[in-house]
């Protein structure tokens, strides 16, 4: 498919392999379309190789962790816990490896697809240039081009930080040995996860966040038990805590000065976790050689079928702007196929954004929270109960946190909920079902369910409304 000069042509050119474009670019050349999957590092986008399964990797062990430590609570003696961090650190490798592994095995065994190592960028409105990998420069003419190149961590402008050794949410997983002290700057889902994650490794940790809250997009109530839970887990929080600073600290360490109602806060640690924000990777495409264009954050501007203002040219993933999520690239790549080869009337209007974070207890969300619903000017119902109040939580001692689901007072179906408990997301999974099929709470609160298991909790959760 490529001649001497280095020129080839493809009906279709995916750039980048992330959880959105790897299932695109099969799906094309499984229809037959002479298809290129050009990728810049690892196959298997961030999910694969920075996100989430590396993530969870770790996050497993961290809670093999704390349930040693809580061996007692069971009547099982067994000693401290003594925590390598470069085995763990080789567990999540071998995970990764396992899956990009497979991911790459697919797409060489599948007929018309072509990975090309190397780096994208347009030089005119359809033509690609590829600087490899290996060397050397290969030119793409495709008539269609999918754009799917993700994100990567950022840093906010802050005075001295680039003077320290700082971390982000890549290089934190790849430390050999666990830090005495560990200062996270940002309290969203990246630092609550790694904050609970290496105090549970035995780091002293302080999660500096400048809101009011942890979890900026949760309600009040729920960021506030997430608090509770982290500071009973021994993680100090400094909220509403502006950074405006970053030193070096004593023994090589880091100092963060942060300014609090007008007074200054100092955090000294040995390790620093950025957790602040990440930039989509559309630095290297140059766009202006294209009609495709950016917001001021450098996201791709797409319509609600993914295109964008360049004809056949589509974006999908977190390079597009929106939530961040796997699923959701993964949705992606279903509204545009649907698009191209079905009725075409796929959207991203009005679906559905569940979510979990891999907190323990996990915290599973799907649908609006109370503030939107008020934003929205619905008239509903919260239903609210504890998490010490389902059978099966008390059964396996794992009681911390809560439930909570709005209900629409006219239809009585189900508006929103989060599920701060013991396998909340797989809780919030099955009220999305419920969402998903109309059925009202009603439904749910004189449903037969299994007795213990985690699901019955729905029959309490909404006892208390008429």
């Amino acid at each position: 498919m490529t001649d001497s000069a280095g020129e080839s042509n493809y009906e279709a050119v995916v750039i980048g392999s992330g959880q959105g474009g790897t299932p695109l670019a099969h799906d094309l050349a499984g229809r037959g379309l002479k298809t290129a999957l050009v990728e810049k590092e690892h196959v298997g986008g961030t999910c694969v190789n920075e996100g989430c399964t590396p993530t969870k990797t770790m996050v497993a062990s961290a809670r093999v962790a704390y349930l040693s430590e809580r061996a007692e609570d069971y009547g099982v003696y067994s000693g401290a816990p003594d925590i390598d961090l470069s085995e763990v650190r080789e567990r999540k490798r071998r995970i990764v490896e396992d899956f990009r592994e497979g991911n790459l095995k697919r797409i060489e065994n599948r007929t018309n697809l072509e990975l090309v190592r190397g780096t994208a960028s347009f030089i005119a409105p359809y033509k690609l240039r590829v600087t490899r990998k290996d060397g050397g420069e290969l030119s793409l003419t495709p008539d269609k081009i999918f754009i799917d190149t993700g994100t990567r961590p950022s840093a906010p402008p802050i005075e001295g930080l680039e003077e320290v050794n700082y971390l982000d949410s890549t290089e934190i997983m790849e430390l050999g040995e666990i830090p005495d002290k560990l200062v996270i700057i940002g309290g969203g889902y990246i630092g609550v996860e790694f904050g609970q994650m290496f105090r549970r490794f035995g780091s002293e940790v302080t999660i500096v966040q400048r809101s009011q809250q942890l979890l900026t997009h949760e309600d009040r109530d729920i960021a506030e038990e997430v608090a509770a839970i982290l500071e009973e887990d021994g993680i100090e929080l400094k909220l509403e805590s502006e950074v405006r600073k970053v030193e070096r600290g004593g023994d090589g360490g880091v100092r963060i000065v942060a300014e609090r109602g007008g007074e200054e806060v100092r955090v000294d640690g040995d390790q620093l976790l950025v957790a602040a924000g990440r930039t989509p990777n559309t630095d290297e495409l140059n766009l202006s050689a294209t009609e495709v264009r950016t917001d001021d954050r450098g996201y791709i501007e797409v319509n609600d079928k993914l295109e964008t203002e360049q004809e056949n040219v589509w974006a999908l993933g977190d390079v597009k702007g929106g939530p961040a999520f796997t699923h959701i690239s993964y949705d992606d790549f279903r509204i545009v196929r649907n698009n191209l080869f079905g009725d075409g009337a796929a959207s991203i209007e009005d679906r559905s954004v569940p979510y979990t974070v891999f907190m323990d207890p996990q915290l599973g969300r799907i649908g609006l929270t109370e503030k939107e619903a008020e934003k929205n000017g619905y008239d509903f119902a919260v239903a609210k109960m504890p998490m010490s109040r389902v059978a099966r939580a008390l059964e396996v001692d794992e009681t911390r946190g809560i439930m909570k689901a709005l209900v629409d007072n006219e239809t009585g179906q189900v508006l929103g909920a989060a599920v701060l408990g013991i396998e909340g997301g797989e809780i919030a999974s099955a009220i999305q079902i419920a969402m998903m099929g109309d059925l009202t709470y009603r439904d749910l609160k004189a449903g037969v369910f299994a007795h213990p298991t985690l699901a019955e909790s729905l029959n309490n959760l909404f006892a208390g409304l008429a």
